[in-house]
C-alpha cells in the first residue's frame, strides 16, 4: 500500500514561496495513496511553464514535453498502456493558449486520463504577460493600458466540446481539491480539472485572498452534476466564483469504443526480435 512519502521527489520545487502550485503538488501526493495507486503506476506529463515543472517534483514516471503538447503525449501513453494512471499537468498559457487545439479534440475523444490546468490567469514563467484567461482590462507587462481581449472560459469550452468530466477548484482549499481529484482520476474518460493556482509574484489581482473571499463550492449546495445546462449557468456566474464538479457524464471512453484495435495494448505486443538483438540495439543508445 502506497504512502504519501512514496511520492516525494529528491528534487525540491523551485516555485516562488506562496505559489498556488504547491497546493496541487501536495494534493496529488495525498490523493494517490487514498486510491491505492502506486507511484510506479502513474505517468505525469507536462508541457512548458512554471507549473509544468511538476513531473520533476513528484516521484512517478514523468515526461516534460513541449509547450502545449502534453496532451498528445499523454494520450499516446494511455493508449500504449491502459493500466497506467495518466495525469497531464500544465498552466493556462500552455493548455488554453498554444495547446487549446489539442485540448478540444482530447475532450471529445474521451480517452481515460486526467488533465489538470494550474490556472494563474497570467504568464508566470516569462514574467507576467497577459494569458488567454487574464481578465478584460487587466494591466500586465504586455498590456500596460489594460487587456483588450475577453478572457477564455475553460469550463464553457469544455462543456461545449463534449468533455465528460468538468471541474474547477482553488488549490488553497485542500479538502475540496483532494475530493475533486479523486473523482477526476476515478472517472472513466477524459477529466478536466481547472485549478485556480495564484501567481503571487506577477498577478496581484487574482490572489489567495481573492479566492478565499469569492469562491463557493457548488457541490455542497446541491448542484446537479448530470445537468449540462446547470453546469453552463454555474460556469458563467458573475456574483461568485463557482468551484467543484460542474458536470460528469459516464459515456464510453475511447478505449471501450475501440476494443478491437486496442484489445491488446501496445505495451503487451511482442517486439518480434530476439533478446540478443534487443540488447545490441539498446547498447547503441547507452
Amino acid at each position: 500500500m502506497s504512502e504519501m512519502k512514496d511520492f516525494n521527489s529528491t528534487t525540491h520545487p523551485d516555485w516562488c514561496p506562496g505559489c498556488g502550485d504547491f497546493g496541487l503538488l501536495a494534493g496529488l501526493k495525498k490523493v494517490y495513496p487514498t486510491m491505492g495507486i502506486e507511484a510506479h503506476n502513474v505517468m505525469t506529463v507536462s508541457g512548458i511553464g512554471c507549473s509544468s515543472n511538476l513531473p520533476g517534483f513528484i516521484n512517478t514516471y514523468g515526461l516534460h514535453t513541449l509547450h502545449g503538447r502534453s496532451l498528445p503525449i499523454a494520450q499516446g501513453v494511455k493508449l500504449a498502456n491502459h493500466s497506467l494512471t495518466v495525469v497531464a499537468v500544465g498552466g493556462d498559457g500552455d493548455g488554453y493558449g498554444i495547446g487549446v487545439g489539442h485540448l478540444v479534440h482530447a475532450m471529445r475523444r474521451n480517452i481515460d486520463m486526467t488533465y489538470i490546468v494550474m490556472n494563474n490567469l497570467i504568464y508566470g514563467l516569462t514574467t507576467g504577460q497577459t494569458s488567454p484567461t487574464s481578465g478584460l482590462g487587466m494591466k500586465t507587462k504586455s498590456t500596460p493600458f489594460g487587456n483588450p481581449e475577453l478572457p477564455l472560459n475553460p469550463l464553457t469550452l469544455a462543456l461545449g466540446s463534449g468533455c465528460s468530466f468538468v471541474a474547477r477548484v482553488y488549490t488553497g482549499h485542500m479538502e475540496q481539491l483532494v475530493r475533486v481529484l479523486q473523482e477526476a482520476i476515478k472517472h472513466q474518460g477524459f477529466a478536466l480539472v481547472d485549478t485556480f493556482s495564484p501567481c503571487v509574484t506577477f498577478n496581484k489581482v487574482n490572489t489567495h485572498q481573492f479566492y478565499k473571499e469569492n469562491v463557493r463550492d457548488i457541490n455542497k449546495e446541491g448542484h446537479d452534476t448530470s445537468d449540462v445546462l446547470a453546469a453552463f449557468k454555474q460556469a458563467t456566474r458573475e456574483d461568485y466564483v463557482a468551484t467543484g464538479i460542474f458536470y460528469q457524464n459516464e459515456r464510453s471512453c475511447y478505449e471501450e469504443s475501440e476494443r478491437e484495435t486496442l484489445a491488446q495494448p501496445l505495451v503487451d505486443h511482442k517486439l518480434g526480435i530476439t533478446q540478443s538483438d534487443l540488447d545490441k540495439l539498446v547498447a547503441e543508445f547507452v
